[in-house]
């Protein structure tokens, strides 16, 4: 058993940035193997399996519920013991809002935000599941409620791939596990909304799927309401998990907008 969630380092060099990777509920580490090759010869990478998910099984203190600040402390802790205290951090759908936590608490270790696939608000549609699946846990397989929440996401045939990865990734979580991070709805819409209202302070890419019929609305909401430090890439055609579903266009958005900054 580990007090630190597992992580893989990729180093460029000492003068490089760091970019630190923070995946969706479902997850791994390895939902950005197409990402870590385009971008481990401009940045030194740090990929993290969060708590219950890839190989950050047992990870200590256990707790019997989580919140947004109980997976936060797992990241900190993990960024401490890699000595990293300023990065660059690119997160997945709700690796999004694990993001937003930790620039209210840590935003001096912030360099830049990527988010992709983000959660910027709940509509009725989150709230929906949210709800529903709490009570749908008590009466049917944990599977059963994943699974259906992939399929409302990502309903397109385009989004086979994505639908497949996440499912087969998600196998690992069991249904205890699977509980608690559900149970993540009850601190999701107070540290959304006051993302949503918070001044932004650092230069923030929302990459968003022209086909994510659930959170593209509330992600053009969001970067007007914070231009110019916001800005949003829309890739058409393409769902929520866009960096699986076209990986060259997006990696090429990516290092587009981080070269950029640094002009």
């Amino acid at each position: 058993m580990s007090d630190t969630l597992h992580y893989h380092l990729e180093h460029a060099g000492p003068d490089r940035d760091w970019i630190v990777f923070i995946h969706g509920a479902g997850g791994s580490s390895v939902t950005w193997k197409h990402q870590t090759k385009a971008f481990q010869a401009h940045y030194n990478l740090m990929l993290l399996d969060l708590r219950d998910h890839g190989l950050s099984k047992d990870i200590q203190p256990a707790y019997g519920s989580y919140s947004f600040d109980i997976v936060t402390d797992d990241v900190l802790k993990a960024l401490d013991h890699a000595g990293i205290a300023k990065a660059h951090f690119m997160s997945l759908s709700l690796g999004s809002i694990i993001l937003q936590r930790l620039d209210a608490r840590r935003p001096e270790m912030i360099i830049s935000m990527i988010m992709v696939g983000g959660v910027f608000k709940a509509d009725w549609r989150i709230n929906t599941f949210a709800h529903s699946g709490k009570f749908l846990s008590y009466f049917v397989p944990f599977r059963w409620i994943y699974d259906g929440f992939i399929i409302i996401v990502m309903p397109r045939k385009n989004h086979a791939f994505s639908r497949k990865m996440y499912r087969r990734q998600s196998k690992k979580l069991a249904p205890g596990e699977f509980l608690k991070w559900l149970g993540l709805y009850q601190d999701f819409f107070s540290v959304v909304r006051a993302f949503y209202d918070r001044q932004l302070t650092r230069p923030a890419l929302l990459v968003m799927g022209g086909q994510d019929h659930v959170f593209l609305d509330a992600a053009e909401s969001y970067a007007k309401k914070h231009q110019p430090l916001a800005e949003i890439a829309v890739m058409e055609d393409r769902g929520h998990l866009c960096n699986l579903e076209d990986r060259k266009a997006f990696n090429k958005i990516v290092l587009s907008w981080l070269g950029e900054l640094e002009i």
